[in-house]
């Protein structure tokens, strides 16, 4: 993966919970919308795909959620749990993001001679 010297993993973590994010969204998004299937993204086995540079890994990685209980209409979203799992990749992805600034900062000082 380019950029493995630089940024390490953090570079396809940062890709991985942005997918993930956008997938949670769409999740709570849909709550309400009848016959509407819960995904979630499996983070392990997206940034394990992305490392070995197989093609659609976070695609591969994603699938349907198990619900505990299905609403009557189909839909499998559970709301709470949506809201929890999307207040949690939020955190990990900004706690990844400031990583990577500070990763930046210092190839900054670094190119500047500081």
């Amino acid at each position: 993966m380019a950029g493995d010297s630089l940024f390490g993993v953090h570079g396809a973590a940062l890709a991985v919970r942005s997918q993930r994010m956008g997938v949670l969204a769409s999740n709570i998004a849909n709550a309400s919308t009848p016959g509407f299937k819960a995904r979630d993204v499996d983070f392990q086995a997206a940034l394990q795909s992305m490392e070995g540079g197989a093609d659609g890994g976070i695609a591969a990685a994603t699938k349907y959620r198990v619900p505990t209980q299905t609403s009557m209409d189909g839909n499998t979203v559970e709301l709470s749990a949506e809201q929890t799992a999307f207040a949690e990749n939020a955190v990990q992805y900004q706690t990844t993001l400031s990583f990577l600034n500070g990763r930046i900062g210092q190839i900054t000082r670094a190119l500047k001679g500081e």
